[in-house]
């Protein structure tokens, strides 16, 4: 598409849509089908009221002829009683019309609700892949706008459309009883008034779907814009992010201001229509009051009743361009609902009974069919420290992923004490790990809470203790309120060295069968690093520990260093070994040391 032009695409599967709307709706059938019944009940009262008020008026004009032809005049008593019978009908009205509107706000507040903890979970539920290929804002744009959306229209668009059908059809009827021709001028209207809609609606639905997509990507990048400032401002890319942004920003206004200019010129032009009926209306029935084929409060009535008539065709195309803006946020909600989940397995794993031995079995991968691990086997005892080395792009980290089942391999198998990990319950699995980042995680909170994630039920002192083995008890005393200081959002009241030391605190509480660390110490200082490395040690014995690594002097203890280049494992052995062979790993290592130097 190109940019600035909107494509007219519909909706992928408006009807289908709106079954799957009806379906999620079903559990609420008993009180939708109260309001249906105390909404038309509302609506018949308040149509009934021009016809009582006519006979009102037309007891009135009677009674000023009788009074004038020397007659009993006006029966004020008969007035009075039709008058309060009708106050009566619209106080029923009122009240219907109130009963029915609370009972739907409730519908629509818990439908929302629901489906706001429908999205929470399904979020965990999805495959990592799925993140891969849809940007942050546009998932928050479901949570937020799209249920939003429903959550308002629903509320609104629902009664409305059921007591402007109800108004159609009662009016009519009761417009064929006083004059049949009258009605038929007055129904003139009809086919213009739907070819009206028909071009409103079929022009506003695409843009609806448009403004609900442009207002997710601009989410997203309003998202990366706030937490990526740091790097925006070093390259100096302002200009060309607000480029971006205004690019996006212009479609979203585009699609925005077509799909409510299409929605405002409904109710003028529907007036503008009613009243032509009106005023044909109004010259036919003063002919026929002159001929005497009709009463002066049915005259009164009937103009009413146009005016009546013409309103709730206003009001249903009205109710259609909100129908669109819903449909095109529920088809988003259920195509997140409807995502594919991940396939977890019921067998549970007992994490004390793990001794740590980790075998990969031809291991083959590749995120989106793009293969980038092609053969990969090893088996690592239980207790041993293996680093795993290896240029950007070898297949590192993505080892680790598929270690933690963040990802499914594509062929081969990896087991943990001889059993194959697609067996166990994920959040069982990921029990037995311990795993420290180079991007660290921490949440607003206190630092006791980010600590105390790595074990929830963890006492003060045993975070503490954790804490002291990470070497930063000290540096956290020396912070206002201590282990209570709050951090705040983007948690940049602490330096990343000092974030990173906090995740490996974590990692430490957790206690884990399996350690992994991903360049955990490349953002502290050297003095900082050699107490981590002590601590880590100390930390490892006994366990199972994958350490990736790019500075490779820091591994030179381990008791396996393999060896990845292009997704396979090129060399393996432990560091003196692999020098002697003068191979691929001697050349990085002795790289890394002539750029020192």
């Amino acid at each position: 598409m190109k940019p600035g032009k909107i494509s007219t695409e519909k909706a992928k599967d408006f009807k289908g849509t709106i079954k799957k709307l009806f379906k999620s709706l079903s559990k609420y059938k008993i009180q939708l089908a109260i309001i249906i019944i105390f909404a038309i009940a509302s609506t018949i009262f308040s149509i009934v009221g021009p016809k009582i008020l006519g006979n009102a008026t037309t007891e009135l004009f009677n009674g000023l002829i009788s009074k004038i032809t020397g007659g009993p005049g006006i029966d004020f008593e008969k007035i009075a009683s039709i008058l309060i019978f009708l106050i009566g009908l619209y106080i029923v009205s009122a009240l219907f019309s109130y009963v029915q509107g609370f009972i739907m706000t409730g519908i629509s507040q818990k439908y929302t609700y629901e489906l706001r903890k429908k999205v929470s979970v399904k979020i965990n539920k999805l495959p990592m892949n799925y993140f891969d290929k849809k940007s942050h804002g546009e998932v928050l744009s479901i949570i937020t706008n799209d249920i939003d959306t429903m959550s308002q229209n629903l509320s609104q668009s629902a009664t409305q459309l059921i007591t402007s059908l109800t108004t159609i059809i009662g009016v009519l009827i009761i417009m064929l009883s006083i004059n049949v021709v009258m009605t038929l001028v007055a129904l003139i209207i009809l086919p213009i008034a739907s070819l009206v809609t028909l071009f409103i609606v079929k022009h506003s639905q695409s843009y609806f779907k448009k403004q609900q997509e442009y207002l997710g990507q601009v989410n997203g990048q309003i998202e990366e814009m706030y937490s990526g400032q740091n790097v925006i401002k070093v390259f100096n890319a302002e200009d060309k992010v607000l480029k971006n942004f205004e690019e996006k920003n212009e479609k979203l206004c585009n699609c925005g201001w077509k799909s409510q200019f299409f929605s405002g010129m409904m109710q003028p032009i529907m007036n503008f229509i009613g009243n032509l009926g009106y005023v044909l209306v109004a010259i036919l029935g003063g002919y026929y009051a002159i001929k005497g084929k009709i009463t002066v409060g049915n005259i009164q009535s009937f103009i009413s009743y146009t005016k009546n008539f013409t309103q709730p065709i206003a009001q249903l195309a009205q109710v259609s361009n909100m129908l669109q803006a819903t449909i095109a946020a529920s088809e988003r909600v259920f195509e997140f609902l409807e995502e594919k989940e991940e396939v977890e397995t019921k067998h549970p794993l007992k994490v004390n009974n793990i001794k740590g031995d980790v075998t990969f079995d031809h291991v083959k991968f590749g995120y989106n069919d793009d293969i980038i691990i092609n053969d990969f086997s090893v088996k690592v005892k239980k207790g041993m420290k293996v680093a795993i080395v290896g240029p950007t792009g070898a297949g590192k980290t993505t080892m680790v992923k598929l270690l933690m089942r963040f990802y499914n391999v594509n062929d081969g198998k990896i087991l943990i004490d001889g059993n194959n990990i697609n067996d166990y319950k994920r959040s069982d699995l990921r029990h037995i790990f311990g795993m420290v980042l180079q991007d660290t995680w921490l949440f607003s909170g206190t630092i006791m809470e980010n600590l105390r994630y790595g074990k929830l039920d963890a006492t003060d002192d045993e975070v503490i203790e954790a804490a002291k083995k990470a070497h930063v008890h000290h540096f956290i005393q020396t912070l206002p309120d201590s282990y209570n200081m709050e951090l705040n959002e983007e948690t940049n009241n602490i330096s990343q060295g000092q974030k990173q030391l906090l995740t490996i605190a974590r990692a430490i509480l957790s206690d884990p069968k399996v350690l992994i660390l991903d360049e955990a110490t490349s953002s502290v200082d050297t003095r900082t690093e050699i107490l981590i490395q002590n601590a880590m040690d100390e930390l490892m014995k006994g366990r199972t520990s994958f350490i990736i690594a790019h500075r490779l002097s820091t591994i030179k203890d381990a008791d396996l260093i393999l060896v990845m280049n292009n997704g396979d494992i090129v060399e393996q052995g432990n560091h003196e070994q692999l020098l002697k062979k003068n191979g691929f790993y001697a050349n990085l290592y002795n790289s890394q040391f002539e750029q020192l130097s």
